[in-house]
Formats: C-alpha cells, structure tokens, sequence
C-alpha cells in the first residue's frame, strides 16, 4: 500500500499529507498508520500523536508554534489550531564551531573570461537606465536592434530620481553592480541628463570598468537618440562577436539560492536537495548566495552556529536585527510573514517557513554576510541583506554576482531576473501543469528517487546553463528587476 503521508524527522509529532485526504480516510507512511480526523488538504499536516493545548508543534526536528488548543491524533494542524513562538527581538549567543573546509574538485564549465579574470556564464549586451524617464527609449532601442539580429535586454525600472540620501544610494550601488555584471558581455548606459542620478553623479559608483564593452549616453544630448543608442549597440555587438567560451572551473560560479510561491513540500524536496548542491559546490571552493532575511527569522539559530568566525557571527546578529528594526519601525509585526498562498499550500507559521526555507544553504560554513550590492568574494556560504520579495531578492542576488539562481518554488512562477533563473518545482503535479515554467522536478524524491540522484542531475542542469542552455525564464523572455527601496519620493 503506498504512503499517503511524510514525516520529515523521526521527531516531529506531525507529518505532511501526500494528497487530499478525507475524514475517516487511514493515513500511512512507512508501518506508521493513523485514521484522519478532519478532511486535510495535499500539502498540510496531520497529528501524529495527541497535542496538548500550549505543547509545541514539531516539524524538521524544531518547534514551528505551539497550539492553541488540544489537538487530538489524527487531526488537522495549521493557522486554526498553532501560534507562533516567536516574539520581536531575541538575544543570541556565539557557539560555532564551524570551519570552512576546501575539497579539489575537477569539474568544468563553459563560460567567458573577463579582463578583469571574472567569469561571466552569458554574452549578452543590456541597456541599463540611469533612471526610469528612459525606459521605453530603452525598450525601443532593444526592438530596433532585434530587427537588426542584435539580441539586448532592456533592464527597466522606475527610479534614478526623486530620492534622497541612502535610499538614492541603494539604487546607485545595484545598478552599478548589475552593469559591471559578468554575464553582460556589453552594456549600454543610458540617462536623461537632468536626473538626480545623472552620470556625473552616477560614473563613481562604477569606479573601475572597461570602457570598452560599457558605453554611456545621455538622451537630452542627442537630436536622434535612437540612431545614436543603436550605433552605440552595433558597436558593442561587433565585440561580443569574438568573445568565445572557454573551460572554467566549476568552483568559480557564484550560485543564488531563492524561494517562492512555496508549498508544504519546498522545505521536504527541493530545498533540502539545492542545500545538497550547495554543500557539494562550497566543499570544492565554490560561492553560493542565500538571501531573504525575514524568511530567516525563526531559523536564525541553525545558521549562526554554522558561522565561521565570532565576527561572521555578529554581522550576522546586525543584518537579522537590523531588518527586524526595519520592520518595527515601519509598524509591522516581525512575525506575520507566510503569505496566503503559502498558507493555502500549507505553511502555518513564519518558524515552519524558514526552517523549510534556510535548508537551501544545506550544511555549508556560513563566510560572509553580504550588503546590497556587495560582490560574493569569499568560498562558501554568504547570507545576503534584502526581504523575500521575489523581484526584489533575485536583483540582490544578481548584484552581489550570483551568475545562476537556483528558485524552488511549490506553487509556480514565471518570473526570472536578468541572469538564469532555474525554477525547481517541489512536485510533481507543478513539474507537469507549468511545464513552460520548471525547469527541473524535485517532485521526483517523493517518487522514490533518491537525494544522491536528484543532486546529480540538478548539478548536470547547473553546469549545462552555465555553458549555454537557456533557462525557461530566459526562453519565455521573462527577464525583470526590482531595486529595494526604503525612502521617501520628492
């Protein structure tokens, strides 16, 4: 007979349903059976054993919340019946012990070098705005070039004026990072003139940059923009036109982790198994990004004892307590955080979220702790200042050089940022419906195949987009970013 439901740790005092099931229905997983006491949607939790009122509710081996009232075996857990544990503020403690340990690893990729030695995994000239008045003069260049079999991305967005000090500055740093971005093999700067972000203005962010394969104009300047921006693009196409790919060693791509649109099952298949990538990729000197900082409260102390360094340690403590700070400060519960498709999908409390969510990170020594905009330069582990918006985090995650995000999701998107952006579905019945989306099923480990295999394949995929394959985001032309903004707009 085959199981109908999962139980993610010998622990847990709940298991996750494999399907819809009814009232009276017998739930199996393994020689474990017990009889459903409410109908319980695909995706949600069943009580293993009688709950007392207050008593915590055990997921992944940790409390997820405590209930509010007795649950008997057999019955539905989630927002009905569980409460959070977790309050505004925490104090934490230094325990780690926690090192950083370098494996050789031999495999190779085919990717572009830079002058500067960086890697790039695409070739592909982008029009990048100083500020959003010359958006659809970007997009009208993009068009025009296509007519002439040259291939640009237009990376719109609405800011570059009206803002003041830091948060003008955020806006600064990650469109400077996202030009000088490795997989662009040319970029196109392209202002107004009289915006508060104008190039004198901006060109220091920049500081060094090959001024060969990054042109600037200033469309006030112009009598025909677009003649001059299309000559400008030509020009940058007849370079890339020579670039050729060459053989890399795999530890040099700097991979993104993400989650969105996730499912009581993200935390079960695909998010432990891109933990597993992450554990392989780091062990052999390799960068892998993880972000989402309010998807990392309630979690926060399996990652500090993975920190390497008392100091990693306590910018880590800053970067949690400060978003914290950002929340209360707007007079926002820290805490109130699954949205209601997760809740829909089965997700109960911001402690059962992120538990399932860090499992991206796997294992791995926790190296850095990135701001916005700052390069991935250490081997291992970066945690990545930003909120789990999914624009939002996939253009942080772009900015501190992830060249591929990894993004699991239980529910499906189309959404992808201007590098690769591989959806991992965590199901099956996902994988088949979007199938224009997913680029990658994990669903297939609650199929029997195991986390060795799935890895291995996931890791074959990697290495096939970082050589050229596209990703369904950028076959579909679903190429977007979303710049963090915290101020006010004149």
């Amino acid at each position: 007979m085959e199981d109908t439901m999962i139980i993610v740790n010998p622990e847990d005092n709940v298991a996750v349903v494999l399907r819809d099931i009814k009232k009276g229905e017998t739930c199996r997983s393994g020689e474990i059976t017990l009889k459903a006491m409410d109908d319980i949607p695909f995706g949600h939790k069943i009580a293993l054993f009688a709950i007392k009122e207050g008593q915590n509710v055990i997921k992944y081996g940790s409390p997820i919340g405590h209930t509010t009232t007795a649950v008997e075996k057999g019955r539905h857990v989630h927002v009905h019946n569980v409460k959070t544990n977790l309050a505004e503020s925490g104090e934490y403690a230094f325990r780690s012990t926690k090192e950083y340990v370098w494996k050789q690893q031999k495999d190779m990729f085919m990717g572009y070098r830079r002058k500067d030695g960086r890697v790039g995994v695409r070739n592909d000239i982008w029009i990048v705005p100083t500020v959003g008045c010359v958006n659809k003069t970007a997009e009208r260049l993009a068009k025009e070039a296509e007519k002439m079999g040259i291939p640009v991305l237009p990376i719109t967005h609405p800011y570059g004026c009206s803002q003041m000090g830091e948060d003008q500055t955020m806006t600064q740093k990650s469109l400077a990072a996202l030009i000088k971005h490795p997989n662009a093999g040319g970029v196109l700067v392209l202002s107004l003139g009289c915006e508060n972000n104008n190039l004198n203005v901006f060109q220091p962010f920049l500081e060094a940059y090959d001024s060969e394969r990054i042109r600037f104009m200033i469309t006030q300047e112009e009598t025909d923009e677009l003649a001059a921006g299309l000559a400008l693009l030509k020009e940058l196409a007849l370079l890339t036109e020579n670039d050729k790919r060459e053989e890399i060693p795999l530890r040099e791509l700097i991979i993104g982790f993400k989650c969105g649109g996730s499912d009581a099952f993200s935390g079960i298949t695909a998010n432990p198994l891109c933990g597993r990538l992450t554990d392989l990729h780091t062990a052999a000197g390799g960068r892998a990004i993880l972000t989402e900082v309010p998807e990392m409260f309630g979690a926060e102390d399996s990652l500090f004892a993975r920190c390497e360094s008392k100091e990693v340690f306590e910018q880590a403590t800053a970067m949690i307590n400060e978003f914290k700070n950002y929340y209360v400060s707007h007079n926002q519960v820290v805490y109130e955080n699954p949205s209601p498709g997760n809740k829909a999908g089965g997700i109960t409390t911001l402690e059962e979220k992120s538990l399932g969510c860090i499992q991206k990170g796997g294992q791995a020594a926790v190296t850095d702790i990135l701001g916005y905009a700052k390069p991935a330069k250490k081997a291992g582990l970066s945690l990545l200042t930003g909120p789990g918006n999914d624009m939002v985090s996939c253009t942080n995650l772009a900015a501190s050089g992830a060249h591929i995000i990894l993004f699991t999701t239980g529910r499906g998107t189309p959404f992808g940022t201007v590098v690769p952006t591989l959806k991992i579905s965590s199901n099956s019945a996902l994988a088949g419906h979007k199938a224009n989306w997913i680029d990658f099923n994990a669903g297939m480990i609650l199929e029997g195949r195991s986390f060795d295999e799935a890895a291995k394949a996931l890791m074959d995929l990697l290495k096939e987009t970082a050589s050229g394959k596209p990703a369904k985001n950028e076959e579909n032309g679903y190429r977007e970013i979303a710049i963090f903004k915290d101020g006010v707009t004149l």
